[in-house]
């Protein structure tokens, strides 16, 4: 049985970094276009932030409580802002691997404010899909085959040793040594 080719592997993976960069516009993307219904005072963001107070304890209902809720806006701003910015990276192929990051954090933060980490059905949730897709572009270089990563990269430089022969001079052979006289 012959194995695929690394270009194989390489062309799933950028179709998967290519549907992974489509699912986070199309969650971006309507944040922008349709303002009012996502941030402050009365959108979708808020309210979100709200329920995750009421059902979270310890250190991320304190840090939603603390440092989100009074900076309502500019939390509202960096999601909208970070789920195009990680679209955009991976569907463009640019900083392939940075995306993941982002979109693994934006995934495992919408988790927490959802209290999914508290059952299995978490598996199945679009927020767990978020994740999936955003850890396997932060593992493997999906954007080196069709993206700007790959003119990012450095190739190394093929070498071109050129053997240049050396003459070394020998010293004059030692004279025999004659057992007789020892």
């Amino acid at each position: 049985m012959r194995m695929a080719s690394h270009w194989t592997y390489a062309g799933w993976f950028t179709i998967l970094r290519l549907f992974a960069g489509a699912f986070w516009l199309v969650h971006g993307i309507p944040k922008f276009l349709n303002a009012a219904a996502y941030m402050p005072p009365s959108g979708y963001m808020p309210q979100l932030v709200q329920k995750a107070i009421m059902s979270q304890t310890g250190f991320y209902h304190d840090f939603l409580l603390n440092v989100v809720t009074p900076n309502i806006y500019l939390f509202a701003e960096l999601v909208r802002l970070g789920e195009v910015l990680v679209g955009c990276s991976l569907i463009l192929g640019v900083f392939t691997r940075f995306g993941g990051l982002v979109g693994c954090f934006l995934a495992l933060n919408y988790m927490a404010a959802n209290t999914e980490f508290s059952s299995w059905t978490t598996i199945g949730s679009l927020d767990a899909v978020a994740f999936m897709l955003s850890f396997l572009m932060l593992a493997v270089p999906a954007g080196r085959v069709v993206g700007v990563d790959a003119m990012l990269v450095r190739r190394p430089a093929v070498r071109k040793d050129v053997i240049v022969p050396e003459l070394v001079e020998e010293p004059p052979p030692a004279p025999p040594v004659d057992s007789s006289s020892l």
